[in-house]
């Protein structure tokens, strides 16, 4: 085991970040010109990486596997984003910000980014706003804010619901802008199948043509990975059915260390499932928290005359229903974060209070709300996410409470890098949800959209040239032995796998891990249920490889070939994810430990701070980022810590009473 340096500045921390630029190599403009990038991912932080960089002159090569990267998962984003703005005169600020997104992620990230992201925030605005992105507005004109949890002001700037498609919009004419004036060098339809490293540095991709099936390789004097999170290990998340962990996975088996990759984020405001063969869930912006009231009967019996259809929600007085955020949690209420309402919800649910007809269900009910401000002004604040709601349901949520509850959304845990991004790998830089930098064990909602802007159009542009100030443009080519053994290796694997010609599905065997894997580390996870998972995701890969059965050809389109390679790195990331749940003995932010939980004997629950039930940390033992060294598929990897270090802020316990 190793300790990693982070690189994080000296001086003060509302310093950091202005003296690190100022401290930051610098390359000039006819320079530039002859440094060439690679950027996987083409969502808000690659494309707005990919667009900075041509922007500066670099030479810059952008894959994503959609037909057109307006099709990248950033587009399914529909809250909002947060920025340390203060318009609405609240008492927000930079400092506040930073505070509330360290408290949030339960004291598990490094101060300095998060801090730098509270910074760098206020700027975004700016940037998209010009861009032209249509952000809701005040009366006056103004910009307009609303709240999201864990925040006691209304920071977030919105686009009714549909900010993430608005905010790539506005990133994606950018990109185009670069691809017209040949600085951006576009290949839509491209899968990553594996990261090329050239005497330790990483210096080129080997990518598929999913149209064609031809395997190339693409060198370039450094990699930028933005390609998103892992949720779909779960098989049913609020991600894209496309989404997958293949870009960061190769590049962890590559070398570069993979951290806390057991922070995974359960968003607490999904359509509830309503079958065994659905294939994906549907988010319901957790905006939808500001002005809907979270509420389940206090009594079974009423729960269990709801799910049978014998009862409706109106049918249960007001006196007998439990708005449980408000009473728990009644400083913040039913903008308690989102690992926190999350269990809330799983616990009303497993007291048999749930009102779906499975059980899982919440009402999410706006009717004091619309009697309160009228139903027109609800609609326009969020009318396509009702009537998205609608359409997936059949029940109109102006007349009746909309039904949620949790799902796997979002990923605390990604590659490691330090304070410029890059990763322990030299030349590897990883931006957005690929990376675990900012968010600790919970992300606050509106964050992610806010992270990948602020890493792609101002960290990584000054950061960069740190690394790159340090090669020799054009040294490495595709002629270098490491690629030719790389495109061996992926048309190794698939041959490998067509060749198997079993019995089951892809399908099959990625719902059976994802099934597997929510229930031994989904909201909760015990000692037993993640050892009982480790040995039977081994099972389950072994047979996968065994008796997959892959139609087709591996020439040409082949989606079932694509799906495969991805589940094959799933069961493999799987074993790392459960490995690393079963490693920190403590419970804080998404990783809910059984184990680690406050009682009654506790004083901080006599004291009335929180209640029984709440995740309890071990300071003294686990404050750190846990970065894994891959050492062999389903082998145990190796551990090297990077100790965290509370300078501003001293961990607390996290109360939202």
């Amino acid at each position: 085991m190793s300790t990693l340096n982070s690189n994080v500045p000296d001086g003060p921390l509302s310093e950091k970040w202005s003296r690190h630029k100022q401290n930051s190599k610098l390359i000039n403009p006819a320079n530039k010109r002859k440094y060439s990038v690679i950027v996987v991912g083409s969502g808000l932080a690659g494309g707005s990486a990919a667009a900075t960089l041509s922007e500066l002159g670099y030479k810059v090569k952008c894959f994503c596997y959609q037909d057109s990267p307006r099709r990248a998962h950033s587009i399914a984003a529909q809250g909002g984003i947060n920025a340390a703005k203060n318009y609405q005169n609240d008492g927000d600020s930079v400092y506040r910000l930073f505070y509330d997104t360290l408290k949030g992620g339960d004291f598990r990230s490094r101060e300095s980014n998060v801090y730098r992201l509270a910074e760098v925030s206020t700027n975004i605005i700016d940037q998209c706003t010009a861009q032209g992105v249509p952000f809701a507005r005040e009366y006056g004109g103004l910009l307009d804010n609303r709240s999201f949890g864990g925040a006691q002001v209304s920071r977030t700037f919105y686009a009714r619901g549909q900010t993430g498609q608005q905010l790539l919009i506005g990133c994606y004419q950018a990109l185009e802008k670069e691809v017209q004036k040949g600085g951006v060098e576009m290949y839509n339809r491209h899968e990553m199948l594996d990261l090329v490293v050239v005497d330790g540095h990483a210096k080129g991709v080997v990518v598929r043509d999913m149209v064609t099936g031809e395997i190339s390789s693409h060198a370039a004097d450094t990699v930028i990975l933005a390609s998103g999170g892992y949720g779909n290990v779960f098989y049913l998340s609020t991600n894209a059915m496309g989404c997958n962990v293949m870009a960061a996975w190769k590049a962890h088996k590559r070398g570069a260390y993979f951290a806390n990759p057991c922070y995974t984020q359960i968003h607490p405001t999904c359509i509830p499932v309503s079958g065994d063969y659905q294939s994906k869930l549907t988010l319901m912006s957790e905006s939808l928290r500001n002005d809907g009231r979270i509420w389940v009967p206090k009594s079974k019996e009423d729960a269990e005359a709801i799910r049978k259809g014998e009862k409706k929600a109106a049918d249960i007085p007001k006196e007998e229903r439990d708005y449980y955020l408000e009473r728990k949690y009644p400083s913040f209420g039913n903008l308690a974060p989102r690992d926190i309402s999350s269990r809330a919800a799983k616990e009303a649910c497993d007291d048999g209070r749930g009102v779906a007809a499975s059980g899982l269900g919440v009402f999410l009910d706006f009717s004091d709300a619309i009697e309160r401000l009228g139903e027109d002004t609800i609609r326009a604040r969020y009318g396509n996410l009702f009537q998205m709601y609608e359409k997936i349901t059949g029940d109109n949520p102006y007349q009746t409470p909309m039904m949620i509850y949790p799902a796997v959304h979002y990923t605390m845990g990604g590659l490691w890098v330090d304070y410029n991004l890059m990763s322990n790998l030299k030349g590897l830089h990883v931006l957005g949800e690929a990376n675990f930098s900012d968010h600790g064990a919970n992300r606050l909602g509106a964050s992610a959209l806010m992270q990948g802007l602020a890493d792609g159009y101002f960290v990584i542009p000054s950061t960069l040239p740190n690394y790159l100030a340090t090669q020799k443009p054009g040294t490495v080519t595709t002629e270098d032995s490491a690629f030719k053994e790389a495109e061996k290796a992926v048309k190794d694997r698939i041959n490998s796998l067509m060749a198997v010609k079993g019995e089951r599905s892809v399908d099959s065997y990625h719902r059976e891990l994802g099934l597997l894997v929510w229930d031994k580390c989904g909201m909760a996870r015990t000692k037993e249920g993640l050892e009982t998972a480790l040995v039977e995701i081994n099972r389950i890969r072994e047979d996968f490889w065994k008796n997959v059965r892959i139609p087709g050809s591996a020439e040409g389109m082949n989606s079932e070939l694509e799906k495969a390679g991805r589940v094959a790195d799933f069961f493999e990331f799987a074993y790392t994810l459960c490995y690393d749940a079963l490693q920190r003995e403590e419970s804080c932010g998404g990783h809910f430990r059984s184990e680690h939980q406050f009682t009654e004997a506790d004083p901080e629950v006599q004291s009335g701070l929180l209640g029984a039930g709440e995740a309890k940390r071990h300071d003294d033992q686990y404050a750190y980022v846990a970065a894994w060294e891959f050492t062999g598929v389903g082998e145990q990897p190796t551990l090297h810590k990077e100790e965290l270090v509370f300078e501003e802020l001293k961990p607390s316990v996290r109360s939202y009473v």
